[in-house]
């Protein structure tokens, strides 16, 4: 008996409501606003206390569920046969669109220059655009493949003496995916050879659910972007926004990992969500996040119906949410646990990477900093005008929080703004100054500031007090 077209149509349009919502924060925020990996991480805690955290959750296991049950009846290999018909064009050339758009990213990344392997990993060594500029010019040739995936992974290596391992754990699935792919794809042992987009499927779902986390861990992070572009959260409150689209991130990450309707439905999703970002961020946008949404089509446009890896779990309706609260379980412990053990629970600005500010590579100066460039007297207004936004943003609700006749309250209602304008003025010098030890002493104050403000919010949320 088949299942009715209005379900069918129903789940679609639950997910691609979740998919909208979640769009515009899919800019990665290290390349467009000052980070410091090293600083400690908001606690989990607060994000399991957040009951939009929750909703995206239920919105989203909702739509898994509901496909699955798709999928399970006759209505669901319908489903997966037009797919396969809208696609099969592109799938019968798959191996070279995915060839040929690994070596157009190494062609893009050697004309922008200065870069390891995405925007926001610096280098000023010249030889390392020339080395991507090879790698692209290895993968036309299954002989020199396994070159050119050594040459990935040997990037990745290269730039752990600029960067730490912390900060490229995303781009190491990528990267292996990316290099495993390569290494299977020229191989001439089938047996090995049909688990080349499993491979690249695995890769990018554990870089996209890695990254996803940075916005429950560092949610202020985004704070530049959504000030700067107010129109990305579709007019949602910012403490709403961000962690309903890192659930959305989260989950069709995991879904990647699942039954063939539910993953081709969550990259189908996922490429929506990622072309959508690059008209607000331009082309840094489009060239970092070239391989993931290349990958994303070779998942909606990959035939296959078999499911490897605990086949009997994902059948079954029940191993939806035991899988994704075993996932987020993992990925949680590992995320906050490396943390803690590279950084120590203070954190450690000392050793985090600098913070960056990445530019369009089409207009360098589009309110961006260039490492290896000058200062000149238009930064210099840009910077004072800066300063004084944030000093005017922080006067009225840091006046308004003291005004509180609860001397406590007023206390944790003042310093918030107060804090959050000293990190603001913080992100203004690393921005504008050139001075390595106001960077320093910047990267310090972002620190100490941004977890006080985590333990001045769950002071107020334990006493169920309006967050400012």
């Amino acid at each position: 008996m088949g299942f009715p077209h209005s379900r069918i149509l129903a789940s679609i349009a639950s997910f691609a409501a979740i998919a909208a919502l979640a769009s515009p924060a899919e800019a990665h925020v290290k390349w467009f606003a000052p980070y410091i990996v090293g600083a400690p991480p908001q606690p989990i805690g607060m994000t399991l206390a957040n009951p939009w955290f929750w909703t995206g959750i239920g919105l989203v296991m909702v739509f898994f569920l509901a496909t699955r049950i798709v999928e399970k009846s006759s209505a669901g290999e319908t489903i997966l046969l037009g797919m396969d018909r809208l696609t099969d064009p592109l799938h019968q050339r798959l191996d070279d669109f995915v060839r040929a758009v690994i070596a157009a990213f190494f062609i893009a990344i050697f004309a922008v220059g200065g870069v390891y392997l995405t925007p926001d990993l610096k280098t000023p060594a010249e030889w390392v655009s020339w080395t991507q500029l090879l790698i692209a010019a290895l993968i036309f040739l299954p002989r020199t493949q396994i070159f050119a995936a050594a040459g990935i992974i040997g990037l990745w290596l290269m730039a752990l003496t600029e960067y730490d391992v912390f900060h490229l754990l995303d781009y190491l699935a990528l990267g292996i995916g990316v290099a495993g792919y390569l290494v299977l794809e020229a191989s001439g042992n089938e047996n090995w050879r049909k688990y080349r987009f499993d491979v690249l499927r695995w890769g990018v779902a554990i870089a996209l659910m890695w990254s996803s986390l940075e916005k429950f861990a560092y949610p202020d992070w985004f704070s530049p972007l959504v000030e700067e572009r107010p129109f990305l959260t579709f007019g949602l409150p910012e403490s709403v926004f961000v962690p309903m689209a890192g659930v959305a991130e989260f989950t069709m990450g995991f879904g990647l990992f699942w039954t063939p309707l539910i993953r081709r439905l969550s990259a189908l999703a996922l490429v929506v969500i990622f072309t959508s970002a690059i008209y607000p961020f331009g082309r840094v946008e489009l060239i970092g996040h070239a391989l993931i949404m290349m990958i994303l089509v070779a998942i909606v446009c990959e035939h296959s119906r078999e499911v490897r890896f605990m086949p009997a779990l994902k059948r079954a309706l029940a191993g939806i949410p035991v899988g994704l609260a075993g996932t987020l379980l993992l990925f949680v412990l590992g995320y906050w646990g490396l943390h803690l053990a590279l950084y120590g629970p203070e954190g450690n600005v000392a050793l985090a990477d600098k913070s960056t500010h990445s530019p369009d590579p089409a207009n360098p100066h589009d309110g961006a900093v260039d490492p290896h460039a000058g200062h000149d007297m238009t930064m210099s207004g840009d910077a004072a005008a800066a300063y004084m936004q944030a000093m005017e943003k922080m006067h009225g609700p840091m006046m308004a929080g003291v005004a509180n006749p609860d001397p406590d309250v007023a206390f944790v209602l003042g310093m918030l703004p107060h804090h959050q304008g000293a990190i603001d003025m913080a992100r203004i010098v690393l921005q504008f100054g050139i001075d390595p030890h106001n960077h320093e002493l910047a990267q310090e104050i972002i620190a100490a500031q941004e977890r006080e403000i985590a333990e001045m919010r769950a002071w107020l949320a334990e006493r169920g007090l309006v967050q400012p």
